[in-house]
């Protein structure tokens, strides 16, 4: 991969101010990219983001906003624009707060649909807003939106139906876009964890169910953050030009495809 060619390109974060989220800005802005880091509570935590980013040689911007309501995605999109004069890749990592805990979880006779509702709107809902506010900003400009998704997807280890069906949902969305804004010389493709340690999401996850997974893992470990922030990163360079409505899985080969 060109360790240049994302130098001075304008990246939006979602969910940006800590985990996942803080190690793809972080990644961006190391190639010298100009990082907008989108935060919804955390001010404090997405300013250190920024200043990481700064750090590593890029530039950055903390900007508030709630992806799943329209009126605040399209508002963030605006200020994206504001801040950089252009914006070349989205990166939709934000979702509803989910805890994977496999001892405490909801088993389906227990789950209400509105807990379905909520994982919908917290992955699918808020890249449809986001996506439709950035795709005019996109189009014939060669840019790339990168998903976040799950390798639950492929395999429900542990059955998070809530969580795991919002992610699938958001595979599904983000094929269809692919279809749509490839003749448009966009790229939409997604990268699909498996259980990443340490966030705050798997921070209830017990040692013995972490050491259970390193175990059937191929790569002896958990992915870090660091770990899911390199695919994305390719997934926005020219190193990935001809790929698009992809699935990238990075759980060290626990899941093969």
């Amino acid at each position: 991969m060109n360790a240049h060619d994302l130098a001075g390109t304008a990246v939006l974060v979602t969910g940006a101010s800590r985990g996942i989220g803080a190690a793809v800005a972080r990644a961006f802005a190391g190639r010298g990219a100009r990082v907008g880091v989108n935060y919804l509570r955390n001010a404090e935590a997405a300013e250190a983001v920024v200043r990481d980013c700064i750090a590593a040689g890029g530039d950055a911007q903390a900007l508030q906003a709630d992806v799943t309501e329209p009126a605040q995605a399209a508002s963030l999109v605006a200020r994206m624009l504001d801040a950089f004069g252009r914006i070349d890749v989205l990166v939709n990592n934000a979702f509803a707060p989910y805890s994977f805990d496999p001892e405490r979880r909801q088993d389906f006779a227990g789950l209400a649909w509105s807990d379905y509702l909520r994982q919908y709107e917290g992955s699918v809902g808020a890249a449809f807003h986001l996506c439709q506010a950035v795709l005019p900003h996109l189009a014939g400009r060669g840019g790339a939106i990168v998903n976040i998704a799950s390798d639950l997807v492929e395999d429900p280890l542990v059955p998070y139906h809530d969580y795991g069906t919002a992610k699938a949902a958001l595979v599904g969305f983000s094929r269809q876009l692919a279809a749509e804004a490839g003749p448009l010389g966009v790229r939409v493709n997604c990268v699909a964890p498996g259980l990443v340690h340490p966030t705050q999401g798997s921070a209830a996850t017990r040692a013995e169910f972490r050491e259970s997974l390193i175990a059937a893992t191929p790569l002896r470990r958990l992915a870090r953050p660091e770990d899911v922030a390199g695919p994305v990163v390719f997934l926005a360079s020219q190193a990935s030009a001809f790929m698009t409505g992809q699935v990238l899985l990075v759980n060290g080969g626990r899941v093969m495809r």
